[in-house]
């Protein structure tokens, strides 16, 4: 890591990924939409931003918020983005929830949201409580894995 990679506050190196495509890959308007635009973005940020927005979410409101906003259409990239920043443990926690919704992962959001009312919810806090246990200390928690990831494919993810 140079020292002008040390400067930067932690989070705000990835970040410098993701800001840029942050407009251009669409989560709103269903699994095809999403599936483009994703895959008009370079594949290190799309992962910097599916992992950037599952913790957001899942760190507010717990993996029922993730799955029932629109933000879940990109669950199965989000758990590649954890194993990209070296966060294994914490993408065996997002793959499990995603097995309670079926395989395949339902990225409509209407079926995600049919499949998660029959989840006991129970389950679903053990693995927010799981979540929460690992996010910050797994590989040095989320934003230093996160900026560490950003540093080692440099350029490459900001085109």
């Amino acid at each position: 890591m140079t020292s002008e990679e040390r400067e930067f506050r932690p989070g705000q190196l990835y970040w410098s990924v993701v800001e840029p495509i942050w407009d251009e890959i669409e989560i709103y308007l269903g699994p095809e939409e999403f599936g483009r635009t994703f895959a008009s973005v370079s594949r290190p940020a799309g992962l910097l931003f599916a992992a950037h927005f599952c913790q957001s979410e899942v760190c507010n409101g717990g993996f029922n918020q993730f799955f029932s906003n629109s933000t879940g259409v990109l669950a199965p990239e989000a758990i590649e983005g954890f194993k990209a920043i070296g966060q294994d443990f914490v993408a065996e926690v997002i793959q499990e929830a995603c097995s309670l919704l079926g395989e395949p992962f339902p990225r409509e959001r209407w079926l995600r949201q049919t499949k998660l009312g029959a989840v006991d919810s129970e389950v679903l806090d053990s693995l927010n409580q799981r979540f929460y246990g690992i996010i910050r200390s797994e590989n040095g928690g989320f934003d230093a894995a996160a900026d560490n990831y950003a540093a080692r494919v440099g350029k490459s993810a900001a085109s």
